[in-house]
């Protein structure tokens, strides 16, 4: 990470050109200001000064128009003069130091950013800014230009990830495809039915993969809720419980429900809430081993339905479980992709359920221990 301090003649002169920038402003102001306040001084003290004078010389018995009276006022008028020429002198040196003091410190610190921005801009998204102490106004200042820069960071990381991991994900099942095509060209291997079923495994991977990405699209544009209708939760439970479990026994894992009838309606589209089912489900299965044991779990009061997917797999360490609905986030990559799973599977599903106005989280008490991923939604109430 960079912490930004700038050279500030350089960031000024290739930024602002010709134009005078805010510490020269500020000077010219300033300096406004104190013209403006010597002449006042000066005018009142000409005006008010004299008449104030001679009243106190005639209460002190001098007489009017004598050469005494001219002589005091000329001393007056030059004891005056120099006072407040000395005074005002003063106070415009001491307010020029101050305000071109503070007005460098300004012009710093908006050189800063300036400059830190401009990295920004070309792609050195670790780039942060120092507090300059200037005040609220630019601590608010520096925490949002750093926050934004973090989440940039964030970002660009995100990103450059994504793309790692569409190619690796592409590129896999296109190679697979690629070799048994040449070996069929090469007579090395036939079009039996053992040729055909991995080809064809192969191409539902490419399929399922660009299905996911779909979904994934339409999740995080707030387009999921398709078509939603008041639905009976156990009825949707128990249909997708029943399209998982040939899986679940080939492998030789328990699937069992406990879902009371009773449950109220919520208002969802039942084919998104069938897919974020369907995903838990798959989660579940690729990483409980056999003979292990699923649930699935439902529960409502008045204001929420709730849907819990338990079970006795590999579980979750501490360091990963804030981070599985991260689109792409693997805690094992290499055991997921060998599994099939693109890693998008719980981000789509985090997607739709808050599409829904509703909330999903995991837990888990560490590997071994098994993982429970927690639904609510809002009921019809």
């Amino acid at each position: 990470m960079t912490v930004y301090r700038q050279k500030t003649d350089d960031v000024a002169a290739r930024g602002v050109g010709r134009v005078p920038g805010i510490a020269v402003r500020l000077l010219l102001a300033q300096t406004l200001v104190l013209i403006t306040g010597a002449a006042s001084a000066g005018i009142v003290a000409a005006i008010v000064g004299p008449p104030l004078f001679r009243e106190h010389l005639r209460r002190a018995g001098v007489p009017h128009a004598s050469d005494e009276q001219f002589h005091a006022e000329q001393a007056y008028r030059y004891a005056t003069g120099i006072s407040v020429g000395i005074a005002l002198g003063v106070a415009a040196l001491a307010a020029l130091v101050v305000t071109w003091y503070f007005s460098r410190r300004l012009q710093r610190s908006i050189a800063e950013v300036s400059a830190a921005a401009t990295a920004v801009a070309h792609g050195r998204y670790a780039v942060r800014v120092v507090p300059s102490g200037l005040g609220d106004d630019f601590q608010s200042l520096a925490r949002a230009f750093n926050l934004m820069a973090g989440r940039l960071e964030s970002v660009e990381s995100t990103r450059r990830q994504l793309f790692g991991d569409l190619a690796h994900e592409i590129r896999t099942p296109v190679s697979v495809l690629e070799a048994y095509l040449e070996a069929v060209e090469d007579g090395v291997k036939t079009l039996d039915p053992d040729t055909i079923a991995m080809l064809r495994d192969q191409t539902r991977r490419l399929v399922r993969f660009s299905d996911d990405f779909a979904a994934l699209a339409k999740a995080e544009e707030g387009r999921v809720v398709a078509a939603p209708e008041w639905l009976t939760p156990a009825g949707l439970i128990s249909t997708t419980a029943t399209a998982a479990a040939d899986r679940y026994r080939i492998k030789g894992v328990t699937l069992t429900t406990r879902v009371p009838a009773d449950l109220p309606q919520v208002w969802a589209d039942p084919q998104r809430l069938a897919q974020v089912l369907g995903n838990l489900l798959d989660n579940a299965l690729r990483h409980t081993p056999p003979k292990g044991h699923v649930e699935v779990a439902a529960a409502a009061d008045r204001e929420q339905l709730t849907i819990t997917v338990r079970d006795t797999g590999e579980g979750i360490a501490d360091d990963h479980l804030g981070r599985i609905f991260e689109r792409f986030y693997r805690v094992d990559s290499a055991r997921d992709r060998d599994h099939g799973g693109a890693g998008i599977g719980l981000t789509i599903a985090k997607a739709i359920v808050e599409a829904h106005g509703g909330h999903i989280t995991a837990h888990s008490e560490g590997l071994g221990t098994g993982t429970t991923f927690t639904i609510t939604l809002p009921v019809s109430g």
